[in-house]
């Protein structure tokens, strides 16, 4: 009996086409992210001595940090309106992104596009209207006159941590509400039907029912509003007092007017941390979950 003749095995092709659709974001990825990443952390273990950058393993920029009582306040102070900011974002989205995903019916896309229209505008544009809105001369003071509630303008408005956190609870609000109006329009009608068939109050069935089913978004809207409040420095200059400065107002000096690069380098990776930590938690929390 003649030996039956097997085909030799194929050979397995490449997929040529999705290495090369993959290569051009991965070197756009490499180059504007990694590399600089790269950057921060070598800059902040070297040390300025004399203006000028000494290459050398050194963890002095980290000890300066968290042994210098004025650079602990301000991380303090960074994290601590980074919370709040977030906190009453939330509240205020909860409300919102409830009745758009629930009774927005067909002004539902209308509802939306009005809470993303801020974002179509400047970050300064909006900044700099809560700067004349809360200004000496501005509107909320002109109202208060014309109804008699102040005898002469006021500067308790502006320039303090009042203000600060007012317009980041303003610029940062759309970042908060969107996540969650997705997070009620996946919510099951059922559940809550079924809530109220067993003479659930309004309260409980939010808390027991609602609450938790929408907690993802909570958090994946909450990941963003803090980072973008740790990392900022633009509004605490614009609006904020001088002794309410934040960790980006302090990164931004220590790269520009000082030029002690590795002490900015060593405080933007302790951002970093603050915003991976804050992240790790939502993550555990099943922030990007669906």
């Amino acid at each position: 009996m003649a030996p039956v003749k097997t085909a030799p095995p194929r050979r397995t092709r490449r997929p040529v086409g999705l290495y090369a659709s993959l290569l051009p974001p991965l070197v756009w990825t490499t180059l504007l992210y990694f590399v600089p990443l790269a950057l921060l952390i070598s800059y902040s273990v070297w040390r300025l001595e004399a203006f000028d950058i000494v290459k050398e393993f050194s963890l002095v920029n980290f000890k300066t940090i968290f042994t210098n009582a004025a650079y602990r306040t301000v991380i303090l102070r960074t994290v601590g309106t980074a919370l709040g900011v977030t906190l009453i974002d939330i509240v205020l989205a909860l409300p919102l992104g409830y009745f758009i995903a629930r009774f927005g019916g067909k002004w539902r896309s209308l509802l939306t596009i009005l809470v993303i229209l801020p974002l179509w505008s400047s970050y300064l544009v909006r900044v700099f209207a809560w700067k004349i809105i809360l200004g000496y001369n501005g509107v909320l003071n002109t109202a208060l006159l014309s109804l008699g509630i102040l005898q002469e303008p006021s500067t308790v408005f502006l320039y303090n941590q009042f203000s600060t956190m007012l317009t980041f609870v303003h610029v940062w609000l759309p970042f908060m509400i969107l996540p969650i109006i997705t997070a009620f329009e996946r919510l099951p009608q059922d559940l809550l039907e079924a809530s109220a068939d067993l003479n659930a109050p309004p309260l409980t069935t939010f808390r027991r029912v609602i609450l938790p089913l929408v907690r993802p978004g909570v958090f994946a809207g909450s990941i963003s509003v803090f980072a973008l409040t740790m990392g900022d420095y633009i509004t605490p200059s614009l609006v904020g007092s001088p002794s309410g400065i934040m960790l980006g107002n302090v990164i931004s000096s220590q790269f520009g007017v000082s030029y002690n690069w590795p002490l900015g380098a060593a405080f933007s990776l302790v951002v970093m941390l603050i915003v991976f930590g804050g992240l790790a938690i939502a993550l555990r929390q099943g922030a990007l979950e669906a």
